[in-house]
This record gives structure tokens, sequence and C-alpha cells, in this order.
């Protein structure tokens, strides 16, 4: 293994790539950085953050990374886990038990981790609910949401229910008692030196912030308690507290993360997850059976539904040649998250590669995993 050596023009066609897309106008723009056993081989902003063309991107540009917030949520998920605050077979009416009953009582932490709660696809709870405060959000899962089926029979992405669920039982085992925003500052942000994240869009940010244009391919909208914000203020909301979306970032920030998943859980003496932990969650825990929501979407195209590849918290990139956001010709452990039609990382253990490309301009569903797929695979074919 030559760990370092990415190939200079194998990275500067991933550029272009990403210029060609933006002159087709397929979104706005774009910051990537790949790098390899550490080193930087690509580190690029392109285009800009909005439609009007008004402002450049930056290196240093700050995003609403949307789902990639699950992957935090995880993370720390994980990190209590080794910390004996709960198992990975604890229920999660135990941890919370307004949230009881029935199905609900089968559903244990790792199923909430491998999206096989048997809880339904749910984007909103209900139209115009604003989604910034977790205890409101808490509130509203308890009293709306029933299982559709028993915990581990399907494989169903959660976009909100899950790591509503998830950071709540990290609040509440938590020794301190502290709040969610202040688990993921103190016991993540700050040791790993990601000092351009935040939970909710901080104050000092808001210059650098990449305003998100949803542009229609977004079925829901995301409304502030500040209504003044407008119909998606929750991503502009300073005290907003949402587990599955509300991080804000930076690719330098998102490429220390991914660097310290690839090294095993530590990066420049932090220690966040042991390594075992890392080795078992970014195994394949779903078998062969799809991810039902993207079963569905891919049907519409008649394209190969492939095996869901879901490890604890971590999408991976598995053996079958199919649409994939992490491409084709990365190793089948790679592992990563991605979020919204606009944001991705993803980390190749065996070629010691960590890709994160953070984007302005929310693409549809579809038409961003073949997007992604293209660049990861120019991506890695630069690892020779």
């Amino acid at each position: 293994m030559s760990a370092g050596h990415l190939d200079a023009q194998r990275l500067e066609h991933l550029r272009w790539a990403i210029a060609d897309d933006l002159e087709r106008e397929r979104y706005y723009g774009a910051v990537i950085a790949v790098a390899r056993g550490g080193r930087i081989g690509l580190h690029a902003a392109v285009g800009f953050a909005d439609a009007a063309a008004r402002q450049p991107l930056a290196p240093d540009s700050v995003f609403s990374i949307f789902s990639v917030t699950k992957a935090i949520t995880n993370v720390l998920v994980l990190r209590a886990i080794e910390l004996g605050h709960f198992a990975l077979t604890t229920r999660i009416s135990d941890l919370i038990p307004e949230f009881s009953g029935g199905l609900r009582n089968q559903i244990e932490v790792q199923h909430l981790l491998t999206h096989t709660s048997g809880l339904p696809i749910i984007f909103a709870l209900e139209p115009k609910l604003p989604i910034d405060r977790l205890d409101v959000m808490v509130e509203a899962v308890c009293t709306k949401v029933e299982p559709a089926e028993p915990a581990g029979e399907h494989v169903a992405y959660s976009p909100l229910v899950n790591h509503v669920l998830l950071g709540e039982a990290l609040r509440r085992t938590d020794p301190a008692r502290r709040a969610y925003r202040t688990i993921v500052q103190e016991d993540l942000f700050t040791p790993l030196r990601m000092h351009d994240s935040a939970v909710g869009l901080r104050r000092d940010l808001r210059a650098r912030h990449v305003v998100p244009d949803l542009r229609g391919n977004f079925p829901i909208t995301h409304p502030a308690h500040d209504a003044s914000l407008g119909p998606n203020g929750a991503f502009l909301e300073e005290r907003a507290e949402m587990p599955w979306l509300g991080v804000v970032s930076t690719v330098p920030d998102m490429l220390r993360f991914a660097e310290m998943l690839r090294r095993g859980g530590e990066l420049d003496g932090a220690r966040i997850l042991s390594p075992a932990t890392l080795e078992l969650a970014t195994r394949n825990h779903t078998g062969d059976k799809p991810n039902e929501l993207y079963k569905m979407r891919f049907q519409k195209r008649n394209w190969t539904v492939a095996p869901a590849y879901q490890g604890l918290g971590f999408a991976l990139r598995g053996t079958a040649f199919c649409h994939h956001l992490f491409g084709n010709l990365t190793s089948e452990r790679t592992f990563g998250n991605h979020g919204a039609g606009s944001t991705l990382y993803w980390v190749d253990p065996e070629r010691e590669v960590s890709f994160v490309c953070l984007t302005a301009g929310v693409m549809d569903s579809l038409e961003n995993i073949e997007r992604f797929q293209r660049l990861s695979d120019i991506a890695i074919s630069a690892a020779l």
C-alpha cells in the first residue's frame, strides 16, 4: 500500500467533472476533499452557493449537512454503548418510557441504527410543526408514531423518527444530563477540533453559511418556532437541536471526522471510538434485505434493487454492481453517510481513502445517486 499517493491528473479530472456538472446547471457548486493515508490530494471549491451566482463557494464554506447529521448522532450512540450507558440490545422503551406499548417494546437500539425498527418512513410528523426543538419532537413522536410492523423484518430508512429517539436516548442516559447539543460539542467537535461545526447555525458561522436551496426536490418544509425565518427556518436557527438533520459543518471539519473513522476511532490523540466498535459497525448487518425506501424509488427507474448493506449507523458499499453513492470501484467495506441530495462522505479502509463532498442546490435523490456514483468512481481511481 502506497499510503498517501493520489494521482494528480485523476484528481484534476474530478474537479473538471464537477465544473462540467455546473456548466450543465445540475447544481450550483461544490466543495470537495479527497485524502489518502491522511494526506490531502484535493481540496477545492467550485462554483457558487446560490442560483444567482452571487456567493462564490470557498474551501471553508459552511453547509447544512442534512442527514449526514445522523452519522454524528450514530457515532455518539456507539460511544455511549462503549461507556456502558446502554447496549445495542437495550429496548428504546426502557430509555424513553413514553415510547412504549405494543410493537414499540420490541425496538432495540440496534434496530434504530440499522433502520430495521419497523417504524414507518416519515419525513414530517404533521404539517407546519416546528422541528427545531428536540423536546417538542420527542413528545410528537411518542404521541403520534407507531410501528408499521415488528422490528427486524425489513430495512426501511428512517428520515426522522429513529434519530429523534437516539438523540433523546443520548440525553437521558448522559451522567451529567447534558443537552444533545452539548454532548455533540464536548464529546466530538471539541476533541476532534471541528471548530466550524455546530448543532444549529452558530452565530459566528452565518456569514459563511450556504443557505439550503431545496429546488423542489424535498417533500416537506422545515419550520422553526420563529416563523419569521421562513418555511425552512430550522436550518437558520442557532439553537436548533435536530439529531437527524440539524448539524452545520465544513469540508475540512468533515474530513477530520472521516479521518477519525478511517484511523479506527482516533485522530491526533483524540480517541472517540475503539477499533473493535468500528470493525463491528462497518459490517453488513442487514443481509440481502433491500432498503424499502430506495426499492420504491429504484423501481420507478427500472434500476436493479440491491441489498441495503446497512451497518450499525453506517451505509456500506457491499458487492453488488448497482447504482450506489459510493461508486462501484470502492472496496466492499467502504462506509459512510449521505444527506438529502447534496452531502456525502465515505471512507475506503482498504485503500485508505477519505472522501467528502458538500454541494449547493439540492438534487433529486436519484440524480444525486448518479452524480455521486460518478464522482466517487473518479476519486477512487486516483488511488494508484
